[in-house]
């Protein structure tokens, strides 16, 4: 508690100005004691003042730091800016007192409405330095100046070559004055006072501005509330705040700034984006590290590196309580030796590393990044303010049971149930948005239409981009609606409006779905380019298939992806002639890219009534056999088309093999016969050759029959095709060719003339395996399962 004596001492030269490190616990707790030994009449911090009428949440119970004060323009929510805080932040914990004793509490930075309107260039809004400003304002990309920074000057003054450790031996490890609380302010002013007379404000004349207004802020509080008042600032700017200045000055110095309109409130923050390594120029190496000194009520050595112990043995390291001991008997000799009061994060680091990680950075990488940096996401009360559209996401949140965090974690859904469903129209839906709260990733285990996988990651940017998509509508579902529907109208390519076809259904917005569509079947009668329309119809088959999925209607649908199918197998042929090699290339992959939506779509039209289409399987293998007999199209077409006739068993082994004859005969070019030969056995083509050594034997004798200069152009091809085999592929393959194609010392059959095939099943020997399969598969239990319960079934019926 405070004394009259204290409490004179305190403010006899004025307000109090606390300079502090923004995210420094030191200087966390040194306000707090300051605040205790004189209690003001008014705590003055910077930040904001828009904010002002947010500061009474920060007492909610369900308000949880880290947190950050958005501030973004009302008609433009892109320009925006954070003021970040964590529990640890001097800031926070000045706002907390203030509230726990009642006492009016005011942000007097320059405000947002000027903030936000500042062009961007050297003046734009950008992020501070560690001592300076809390401050992450600006949109990305702003340009920052280089301007002096104050840790490493006064470090290298003092001797040290690292700014953090130097913070840490003369503040963190100090703790606030216990006799003079506020003996660490007035070092650091005297120290700043020092820096600025040698370096100015550092190119930044910003700084200026906003400490005029924070000085006109200053003066209106001790008129309200007399001497008695603390401010609570960057140490940089304690200088200028003590300054003597002219009323008429600091308003001069705020005529004409720009302004806009602003709104602010409260949003989560992570450890992570407190990292100095996110670019947060305000930022510090080890948020986890800092709140951990914060919260340790005593030996915080010894608990961190239990906490330490306890994350590696979470990951099957053998880590004991003896390595916990020999650990902290480690880094306090370490501290020792380096001269330090106690052991800091460099020594702690250091003995995991000996201790519980023999001496490998491997495990030590983990300890960085889940406790050094952290994963802590912050929470905000549902009584801050947000636009409708937050608040309707809150809501779906919650109704799914999806809560929002800052470790990227899998999300597995069957869309079977309902709420999996939901979940994934919701995640689509935002998606739609620009808010990549979740990326799809590919399902596990499964490859069936029903299941999805997702891998989400709740980013504080994420907050903006909401903010940004409420131009859209009031709820997920309307503002997704008008998105998609914006999209359509103003979609360049056909490609372009067959994905978001797909979204709408994958988002389920049936009611943006027959605009999506009106515009799709436009551009699809428009389009001429056969590259388009095959690009097109993958995307517009999957989306059949999704639709099933999901019980959504997709009749029209239907028809245009028929339509575009009839489209791509008229205008093919003519348009593989005469392509080039990136031409070609390009168009095997759309090849391949119909050839699967073909086959689904023939599926899904299976049934079907008065589709009008016929046979779409045989009209593209008729379209298949025209490219795989055309002298004008590319060898890596033909053979593509060849490979895919022979999968599909409407091409016999003996034709594929009197065609690749052909094709590898003497009169055809080295470099087309490897590009044939590029199409036939790419993609998984390596086991085709493995079973069939007749089409093997083909390719050796060709191999070794291209002339000496021929062969370093067609090597490339070679080498890329069969460098995508697995490896068991490619050595079986050695050992076919090391030995010679067709020479097999098993047991052929003159049916086939394979090794190791007959012409009929040997089914005595394939029955001989089926006892193994079954206990594999646990059949027989299900079995003895089954039969126990009709027994027990027919016990009950006697």
């Amino acid at each position: 508690m405070s004394d009259d004596s204290t409490w004179g001492k305190a403010y006899a030269a004025g307000p109090l100005l606390l300079g502090v490190r923004h995210h420094g616990p030191g200087s966390a707790r040194a306000v707090r004691a300051a605040l205790e030994a004189a209690p003001p009449a008014v705590v003055l911090i910077e930040g904001p003042p828009e904010a002002d009428a947010l500061i009474p949440l920060a007492a909610d119970p369900d308000m949880r730091p880290p947190v950050a004060l958005l501030g973004h323009a009302v008609d433009e929510p892109g320009r925006s800016a954070f003021w970040p805080l964590a529990e640890f932040s001097p800031e926070w914990v000045a706002i907390r007192w203030a509230l726990e004793q009642g006492v009016p509490a005011r942000f007097i930075d320059l405000p947002a409405t000027h903030t936000l309107a500042w062009d961007t260039g050297p003046e734009a809004p950008s992020d501070e330095n560690d001592v300076d400003d809390a401050d992450d304002e600006g949109e990305p990309g702003a340009v920052r100046d280089l301007r002096v920074d104050p840790l490493a000057v006064l470090a290298e003054t003092a001797g040290y070559d690292d700014p953090e450790r130097w913070w840490e031996d003369v503040v963190e490890h100090r703790g606030p004055g216990r006799r003079d609380p506020f003996a660490p302010f007035a070092a650091l002013e005297e120290a700043m006072t020092a820096l600025r007379e040698r370096y100015g404000v550092g190119g930044r004349p910003r700084d200026l501005v906003r400490e005029a207004h924070m000085r006109l802020q200053v003066r209106a509080a001790r008129k309200e509330f007399g001497d008695a008042v603390a401010v609570v600032c960057g140490a940089w700017h304690v200088p200028a705040l003590r300054e003597k200045t002219a009323v008429t000055a600091d308003r001069a110095q705020l005529k004409g700034l720009p302004k806009v309109k602003a709104d602010l409130t409260w949003v989560p923050w992570t450890h992570r984006r407190l990292a100095r390594s996110s670019g947060y120029g305000a930022g510090i190496d080890s948020p986890g590290w800092y709140g951990h000194l914060f919260r340790a009520p005593d030996r915080p050595v010894e608990r961190w590196l239990t906490k330490v112990a306890g994350l590696l043995r979470e990951e099957d390291r053998i880590v004991s309580s003896a390595h916990v001991i020999e650990a902290v008997r480690l880094a306090e000799t370490l501290a020792a030796m380096r001269g330090r009061p106690l052991p800091g994060l460099s020594e702690t680091t250091d003995a995991v590393r000996a201790v519980m990680c023999d001496g490998s950075d491997v495990p030590l990488a983990l300890v960085h990044d889940r406790l050094v940096v952290g994963d802590v996401l912050g929470e905000v009360p549902e009584a801050a303010p947000a636009v409708p559209l937050q608040r309707d996401l809150a809501r779906e949140q919650r109704r799914l049971r999806l809560k929002p965090e800052a470790l990227e974690r899998e999300l597995e859904l069957d869309l079977r149930k309902e709420t999996d469903a939901g979940r994934s129209r919701l995640l689509h839906r935002l998606r739609l948005l620009g808010v990549g709260w979740g990326e799809p990733a590919v399902s596990r285990g499964s490859t069936g239409t029903f299941r999805e996988t997702w891998r989400l990651r709740w980013e504080p940017e994420l907050s903006v981009r909401v903010a940004e998509a409420g131009v859209w509508g009031t709820t997920v579902l309307a503002a997704a609606t008008a998105r998609a529907e914006a999209d359509a109208v103003g979609a360049g390519a056909l490609a372009e409006v067959t994905a978001l076809a797909e979204q709408c259904l994958l988002a389920g917005l049936p009611d943006a779905l027959p605009l999506v569509m009106r515009v799709l079947a436009d551009r699809a009668a428009l389009d001429t380019d056969v590259g388009h329309l095959a690009q097109a119809l993958p995307a517009l088959v999957r989306s059949l298939r999704y639709g099933d999925v999901r019980g959504t209607d997709t009749g029209a649908l239907a028809g245009v992806a028929a339509g575009l199918a009839e489209r791509v197998f008229v205008g093919l042929p003519p348009a593989c002639a005469a392509l080039d090699t990136d031409a070609a290339e390009e168009m095997r992959g759309h090849v391949d890219a119909v050839h699967g939506a073909v086959g689904l779509l023939a599926e899904t039209l299976t049934g079907t009534s008065d589709t009008g289409q016929g046979d779409l399987r045989g009209r593209w293998r008729s379209v298949l056999r025209t490219l795989a007999l055309r002298d004008t199209v590319p060898g890596v077409i033909r053979g593509r088309a060849v490979r895919l006739l022979l999968d599909d068993g409407e091409l016999g082994p003996e034709e594929a093999a009197r065609l690749m004859g052909l094709v590898l005969s003497p009169g055809t070019p080295p470099a087309d016969a490897a590009a044939w030969i590029e199409g036939f056995v790419g993609g998984g083509g390596g086991m085709l050759l493995v079973h069939d050594e007749r089409l093997l034997g083909l390719v050796d004798t060709w191999l070794t029959g291209v002339p000496a200069e021929a062969f370093t152009d067609v090597l490339p091809l070679l080498r890329r095709t069969f460098s995508a085999y697995e490896p068991g592929v490619r050595r079986t393959l050695g050992e076919l060719v090391r030995r010679g194609p067709g020479k097999s010392t098993g047991p052929t059959t003159p049916a086939t003339g394979l090794p190791g095939f007959a012409a009929e099943p040997d089914t005595e020997r394939a029955n001989a395996v089926l006892p193994v399969v079954r206990l594999l598969l646990g059949l027989d239990e299900v079995r003895e399962h089954e039969a126990r319960h009709d027994n027990s079934l027919a016990g009950v019926g006697t």
